[in-house]
């Protein structure tokens, strides 16, 4: 088996927000550009082609270019190909090729969803064995021999080979007195904004009154929806919808968030790690399957609920890490 890269996750990860952000953007603009066309004459060059030709283009520079820049420029051009791709999945889902073809966000919120989940696991499971870890290192090296490395660079090559073997780690460190010597680059206009809004996450999850407001919508939440959605049933509203079928599927999923919210709750006096973890597997399931139907339903208006799911699990996970190194320093 070939050796894996240590670098895969941000890779995947490059992949799928380059991804997300052209399907969000494309939405946008040819709603607001009329749905033009492209073409004439009985002719119409969808934008699935253009997505090929990004995906092709960023498969060829992971090919011919060494070094993480092309891997990463490589998942850029592929995330934004496969996300032209997949925007267009309601035409060929369809005997029709209906563009609008409602389930097709849910599809479209599935693979990236899916993408996330594989993302995720590999980012667990990546121990890399010695060999492994020695040809990451000669990876890097071999991509620094151009564009220079810096010190933090070195040093990280220099870890991955520390109890790889004498002979390795002395192979290792020659070659990288071979490579030239690169300063730090200067930080970039972005970087202080995000160590601000870093800095605002952490003091905004270290707040009590914060998690204990997102532990009652966690809690209170499918509880609305579950009985909204018998609102309708009961008044008959239900199966005049359109999507009746994904509302009932949203309702489901907020009644096992729902239980498992309240079984949550009820630990929370004797057992907050438990607890907290209950909290965190609600969210999961709501944005692993509750949201596929929401997505039907509501079509690209559930990014806004999908947003606030997001920031309402990084809370939930930020809190029980940090009950979790409680736990594990008495």
């Amino acid at each position: 088996m070939p050796p894996r890269v240590l670098e895969a996750p941000s890779y995947l990860q490059a992949f799928v927000l380059s991804g997300v952000v052209t399907v969000l953007l494309t939405r946008a603009f040819l709603q607001a550009a009329g749905y033009p066309q492209l073409g004439g004459g009985g002719l119409h060059i969808a934008h699935v082609l253009w997505g090929g030709l990004l995906m092709t283009a960023g498969l060829g520079v992971a090919l011919v270019f060494l070094g993480s820049a092309a891997r990463v420029i490589g998942a850029i051009l592929g995330g934004m190909g496969f996300g032209l791709f997949i925007d267009e999945v309601g035409k060929f889902v369809t005997a029709g090729t209906d563009y609008f073809y409602a389930p097709a966000a849910s599809i479209i919120y599935g693979a990236f969803a899916l993408l996330v989940v594989i993302t995720q696991a590999i980012r667990g499971r990546t121990r890399l064995t010695g060999p492994e870890r020695t040809a990451n290192a000669l990876y890097t090296v071999v991509g620094g021999l151009g564009t220079g490395l810096t010190a933090r660079r070195r040093a990280a090559v220099l870890r991955l080979v520390r109890g790889c073997g004498p002979d390795i780690e002395e192979a290792v460190a020659r070659l990288l007195d071979a490579v030239p010597r690169r300063e730090p680059p200067a930080p970039r206009f972005w970087q202080p904004w995000f160590i601000r809004a870093r800095r605002a996450f952490i003091w905004v999850t270290t707040h009590r009154w914060v998690v204990s407001l997102v532990v009652l919508y966690v809690v209170g939440e499918p509880f609305v929806v579950v009985l909204n959605v018998l609102q309708e049933a009961i008044t008959g509203q239900l199966p005049d919808q359109r999507e009746w079928g994904a509302v009932l599927g949203v309702a489901i999923s907020a009644a096992i968030t729902a239980v498992l919210a309240i079984r949550g709750a009820l630990l929370l006096p004797s057992n907050q790690v438990r607890a907290f973890r209950l909290f965190k597997l609600a969210l999961l399931v709501d944005l692993l399957f509750g949201q596929i139907f929401s997505f039907t339903v509501n079509q690209f208006g559930a990014v806004f609920a999908l947003g606030v799911d997001l920031l309402l699990l990084a809370v939930v996970t930020a809190e029980y890490r940090r009950l979790c190194r409680r736990e594990t320093s008495r």
